[in-house]
């Protein structure tokens, strides 16, 4: 690999490749040299990761520490109020994806059995009601109609408000103080505050479910007495957040992939059976949580380069799902593509939880959609569509639809 490319300041973030397109710079710092040193706001030198077999091979190894408490983790881009970080986080109760084993291990075992793939499947018959539900109430609009609003951010807020015994009376405030939190640039204050009010909610819901609890999965939680109440706080917030964030923007980014390719679009709806390898494909495709971070805890080789003890490391879980030594012809939307292999879900210990269930959400989504409206299209040039470049977790704040026919 050649090592003459140039060493970014700052994570690039502009999509100038096109929407769904890492940025040119880390495909071509990918191709260049799979790990590479990234130049950091603050003065850190650390390194990217946009390989596929390297990124694979970082998130397999507990020596690249998710611990936030272990060392001081820097932040690739500007944020706004945020001092330069000189000491390390404190660990957040609960919040098991900032953790190694066996701490990591003791939360994440709790969560096992609500998450196993025969509970999933089980969900798959109520989860496509909750699913033509909604889109009956979308049929009834008159478009120009936002797909976002009305379709992509309710299906998985209704399912995973349910799932966790969260009333969906209370997603709008849940919904603005997630958003307020993953914006990138947000001020710290905000973040903090945005911080504070989920999980002041989620404590006062954890105690409600202490006292008295359903057959929901945060009321299976709290009866588990080795678990404090600030853990039981950390692990909804995080689920909360995971799940409806992320399938979200799935759903929405996804909508807006397939119309932009119609020929794929056409193919799927001719042959609904493609569906499970069209998600697969779309994962790989769209990866909505692109961007991880790690601590170095001692010198590593990785990709024929050291890292440093100490290094903060970027992965680009992106660039890896379209590395060309992975995937043939990679930056091409296939949906008969096998796709396997991607890692949109991460890998190792951390591999996401709720993967089974994004799965059956975004299978029962598109199969329902492009049923429901077979010339579904773009209300507004493809251009004209607001990307969530600002965010945390990409996709599209919304996406302007149309159709004159509908299917019962």
């Amino acid at each position: 690999m050649s090592s003459t490319a140039s060493v970014p300041l700052g994570l690039p973030m502009e999509r100038d490749a096109g929407p769904f397109d890492p940025p040119r710079a880390i495909s071509r710092l990918r191709d260049a040299r799979p790990v590479s040193p990234l130049r950091f706001p603050d003065g850190h030198e650390g390194r990217l990761v946009t390989g596929h077999e390297e990124a694979r091979q970082l998130l397999a190894d507990n020596r690249f520490s998710s611990r936030q408490d272990l060392g001081v983790l820097h932040i690739p881009y500007e944020t706004p109020g945020m001092p330069v970080p000189t000491e390390p986080s404190p660990q957040v109760p609960g919040l098991f994806i900032a953790m190694d084993p066996p701490d990591h291990t003791r939360l994440r075992r709790k969560l096992t059995g609500a998450f196993t793939v025969k509970r999933m499947r089980s969900l798959e018959a109520h989860l496509a009601d909750i699913v033509e539900r909604q889109l009956d109430a979308l049929a009834h609009l008159a478009p120009p109609v936002d797909l976002v609003k009305e379709f992509a951010l309710p299906v998985p807020s209704l399912v995973i408000c349910e799932l966790l015994g969260v009333p969906y009376e209370d997603r709008d405030t849940f919904q603005a103080n997630s958003a307020r939190f993953m914006l990138k640039e947000q001020p710290l204050e905000e973040k903090i505050a945005a911080y504070g009010a989920m999980t002041s909610y989620l404590a006062e819901l954890v105690a409600r479910k202490r006292a008295a609890p359903g057959d929901d999965l945060l009321s299976d939680l709290a009866r588990h007495d080795d678990l404090t109440a600030e853990e039981l706080t950390g692990i909804a917030f995080l689920l909360l957040l995971a799940g409806h964030e992320t399938t979200a923007n799935l759903l929405g980014l996804g909508a807006f992939a397939l119309l932009e390719n119609p020929g794929q679009l056409a193919a799927l709806r001719a042959e609904p059976e493609l569906m499970p390898g069209a998600v697969e494909e779309l994962l790989r495709y769209l990866s909505v949580a692109d961007i991880f971070y790690r601590y170095a805890t001692e010198d590593i080789e990785l990709g024929g380069e050291i890292i440093p003890e100490g290094s903060t490391v970027v992965v680009s879980l992106l660039a890896a799902n379209r590395d060309p030594r992975r995937f043939d012809d990679p930056d091409t939307l296939d949906i008969r593509r096998n796709a396997r292999g991607h890692l949109s879900f991460g890998h190792g210990v951390h591999q996401c939880l709720g993967q089974q269930l994004a799965r059956i959400e975004m299978r029962a989504g598109f199969a329902a959609l492009l049923r429901r409206f077979p010339d579904l299209a773009l209300a507004v040039p493809a251009d004209q569509v607001p990307l969530r470049t600002d965010m945390n977790i990409y996709g599209v704040h919304a996406l302007p639809v149309t159709w004159t026919e509908t299917a019962r």
